[in-house]
Parts: C-alpha cells; structure tokens; sequence
C-alpha cells in the first residue's frame, strides 16, 4: 500500500507557504492543535485506497488509552442496540464503521477550547456536515477514493482551530459574525493574518507528520469549483459548500442559489441529491454524538428540495426576465447610438454624408488604395447659379432644390460608393475602384437626369438646375493625400464654371 489515493495519480500541488510572521506565531503558539503518533498513523491508513478495518484496528491498538475509549464508545447504549458486548479494537472498529472511527480518533485527539464552545461546535458542525457529503459525493463518483475523501473534508477548517489558539480576540471576533459567508470568513482571514484557514491547515497538517497527499487536499479544499481534473477534488469543493446550505438559516434558498451557481461549472455523470442529503441525515447524529455536539439542524430533505427546486425555478423565470429587459434596453441602447451615429454622419437637409464623413472616408479610402495598389476617383458638383435662385426665390426654395437634389444624387450612386454634401451647394462623391472614363459617365448620368427632372415648382412652372462638374482619379496624378485629390476635382469644376458653366472637366485631360 502506498500513501497516494491512487496508484496511478500523484499529486502535484505545493502545500502552500504561510508569511513569516504567522508561520513564527503558529509555531511558538503551546495551545496549537496536535495529534498524537496512533492518530498520524490512522490518518495514513485512510489515504490507502485499499484500506481495511484490521488496518485501523492494527494502527489504533498501538494506543491503550485510544483502544479503551473506542471499545467504550462501541459499547455505549447509542451503539449497542442489544448487541453483545466488544472487547477487542477490531470489534469496535467494525461496529462503529470507518467513517465513525476515524471521526472518533480526531474527536480524543484535537484540542478543544470551552472558551470558545459555540464557536468550536459551529466550525466541528460544518466539517462533520462537509466530510458526509463528501463521502456521498465520492462513493458515485469515485469509491475508491471514499475514505480520503472523507479524511480531507473533515480536516478542511482545522486552520480555523489554528487561528483562534493563536489570534484568539481577532479570529473570535472574525468567526463570531454569523452573517458573514464561508468565503467572506477567507476573505477576512487574509486582511488579518496574510493567509487562509485553509493554507494554515494544510501547514498544520504537515507539521504533525500527515500524509503529503492530505495536506495538499486541505489546501486546495476551498479553491474554485470547477477548475479541478480530478473526481476526489471535486467531492472535496462540493462539500463545503452543501455543508454551508444545510446549516443555513435559510436552506431551501440556500440551496436554490447554491445549484444555480453549480450549474454552468459542474460537470459530472448524475448525482442523486435526494440519496446524499438523506445520507446526511441519517449520519449526522452519529458523528456529532462522538464529538458531543450538538446535532447542527435537521431537515426534511424531500421538502428541502422541492423547495428549492421551486425557487430555482422561480429565480430562473426572474432572471430570465430581468436578462430579457436588460437585453432590451442594451438593443434599444445600441440602436440609439447607431441612429445618433448616424445622424452625426449624415448632413440633416440632404440626408447625404456631411463633409467630416467624406473626408474620414476619403482618408481611409486614400490609404487602402495606396497599401494594395487600387484606385479610385472623386467627382466634384456645384449647383450653377445658386446664389442668385436664392436671392429670387428665397431660402426655403433654395433648400427644397439642394434636399431634392441630394435625392437625385442618392438615386444614382452605386453600392460602395459615398456621396455628400460637402457644403453650401457644393456635392462630392467618391467612387471606389472607378477609374476617370467611368467617373465621366456617371456624371453624364446626373446631368441627363438633371435636364429631365425639375428640381423645383415656381408659380407652377418646373425649374431646372445644371451643375458644374469636376472630376479627379488616383490614376491620373502623384497625389499625396485624399485633400489633394479634393482639390484636383474642385480645380476642374472651376474651370467649368469659368467656361460657362453647365459641363464636365476630367482633371489632367
């Protein structure tokens, strides 16, 4: 037999070290819990996968003193029932069962404090809860591995035990909050003392000699569930938690929230809960008895779940619902901000680009043309005499032709390309991979559809606009920057305008 939980699975987790300072004070401190040589013994006779009851009996006969007290105990009337009486360890062990004897070991052996009684029976309570649902817990998902399983939950908080021998004010004051959780109380442990009780445990546990297997379990007894390979660990990390839900004020809701948080991190083959609470129960005052606690709580466990099943499925549909209205909200947030970005884009007359807009994209289009060798052109329109169609006619007709015209113009672009208003009556679009020909003819297009279509009515007659159309292409000139193609087609449509305006310049033809 070997000291390892499995023949073919080593551990490779360090036991954690303490600060300096607390390893120094634990080591000074006379009251720390300890165990006796028989007690290492049986706890190294519990990381034998194989372990027998001749095997404890053999380990525990090297104490007298032990021997008598477990003989006693097997004797006394909560475990007799009528039976004959027992005279040998072996008899007693084998009435008591593995689980009990071994509780009962650790129970004649760690120190004990009157001083502190409820505290004692609170962290006791806990451990004796979380080392039978972790039994529970491996006897369907690894049996084997039972017995250790058990061994390392019960021994989980002992550095609670470690604590309040040597830090007696500060770790009464931190325990004695009932309202504080389990994770809460590590959390407070580290601000005070630089460590949790389950790194000082895992110390403790070495100190006295215990199996490297068992100190390394403690230690990792509270990490995070769901991060861990091994079934043994998982048992381990489940425990604690199920111990905390049973000796809750508040257990269906406890363990409603409890399965809520397991769900989408534990994945393991079917757990009868029903089987492991029941299991719970019926052990429970067997192993307090040996403790001589008091029994922490009892429940019926068929009501206790269906309690919390019904409030898991209450706080699902909460939840679902209040996921469903911040979904909402997130969709009606985002969908605000597209619209805001978008109008930030998009000139309010014309419903056009604005003229940030086509230079950001002229700028991006200018740089991407550059890097993988495309081209591309701008086509540059003014509306020929807007001023004075303005001066004539006023304002308001003045803006019903460039919001008439816009929509001509938004007609006529393909897909990909940018057209917008680049201000005043000034127009620009930028055409992607369109060399300068094409450009041309898709100014051909608005000045066809320009002479065809009336921009406005004028006591009732149609007014129609001509445009001044300048156009520049990538391909045609060393251009820069996208500014300078700007410019380029702006040079062209002004040698339009100055030419009578009403036709199209190809920049560089």
């Amino acid at each position: 037999m070997t000291g390892i939980i499995n023949s073919d699975n080593t551990h490779h987790l360090a036991i954690p070290a303490l600060p300096g300072f607390l390893q120094n004070d634990l080591d000074q401190c006379a009251r720390l819990p300890s165990l006796p040589t028989v007690a290492i013994r049986v706890l190294e006779v519990a990381g034998y996968p194989d372990a027998t009851l001749n095997d404890y009996a053999n380990a525990i006969e090297q104490d007298p003193a032990l021997t008598l007290r477990l003989i006693s105990l097997a004797n006394s009337a909560f475990y007799a029932r009528q039976q004959t009486e027992t005279h040998s360890c072996w008899e007693a062990t084998s009435r008591l069962g593995l689980d009990a004897t071994l509780a009962a070991v650790l129970s004649f052996s760690l120190w004990r404090d009157r001083q502190s009684e409820d505290l004692i029976q609170r962290i006791w309570g806990r451990s004796i809860v979380s080392a039978l649902a972790a039994r529970s817990f491996a006897e369907q998902l690894c049996p084997e591995e039972a017995s250790f399983v058990f061994t390392a939950a019960l021994l989980q908080d002992i550095g609670m035990l470690a604590l309040l021998a040597a830090y007696p004010k500060d770790a009464h004051d931190l325990y004695a909050n009932t309202t504080f959780s389990h994770a809460q109380l590590s959390r407070g442990e580290h601000l005070r003392f630089g460590s949790d009780h389950s790194s000082i445990g895992s110390w403790l546990a070495a100190k006295w000699g215990a199996p490297v297997s068992l100190a390394q379990a403690i230690s990792t007894s509270h990490d995070e569930i769901g991060t861990q390979k091994e079934m043994y660990l998982l048992c381990l990390r489940l425990s604690g938690p199920i111990a905390d839900t049973w000796l809750s004020p508040n257990p269906s809701q406890a363990l409603a929230t409890l399965l809520r948080q397991l769900s989408p991190v534990v994945t393991t083959p079917a757990i009868s809960l029903s089987d492991l609470l029941k299991n719970v129960q019926s052990q429970l005052p067997l192993l307090t008895n040996l403790f001589e606690l008091t029994v922490p709580f009892s429940h019926d466990t068929e009501s206790l779940i269906i309690q919390a099943q019904q409030l898991l499925f209450q706080q699902t549909l909460a939840l679902n619902a209040r996921l469903n209205a911040q979904q909402q909200e997130l969709d009606d947030l985002q969908k605000r901000q597209t619209e805001l970005e978008e109008r930030s884009r998009r000139d309010p007359l014309t419903g056009l680009a604005n003229r940030a807009w086509l230079e950001e994209q002229l700028h991006k289009r200018f740089e991407y043309c550059q890097t993988y060798g495309h081209t591309m052109s701008v086509v540059f329109i003014d509306l020929d005499h807007f001023k004075k169609l303005n001066d004539r006619f006023g304002h308001q007709t003045g803006d019903r032709i460039l919001e008439r015209f816009g929509r001509v113009l938004g007609s006529l672009v393909r897909e990909g390309d940018l057209a917008g208003r680049y201000g005043g009556e000034e127009f620009l679009i930028i055409l992607p991979d369109e060399s300068a020909k094409g450009a041309q003819r898709f100014a051909k297009r608005i000045a066809k559809r320009l002479a065809e279509t009336p921009m406005e009515t004028v006591d009732g007659k149609p007014l129609f606009v001509s445009v001044s159309i300048g156009i520049a292409c990538l391909s045609d000139g060393g251009f820069g920057n996208g500014r300078e193609l700007i410019d380029a087609a702006d040079q062209s449509m002004y040698y339009i305008k100055r030419n009578g305006r009403g036709g199209i310049s190809l920049y560089g033809h």
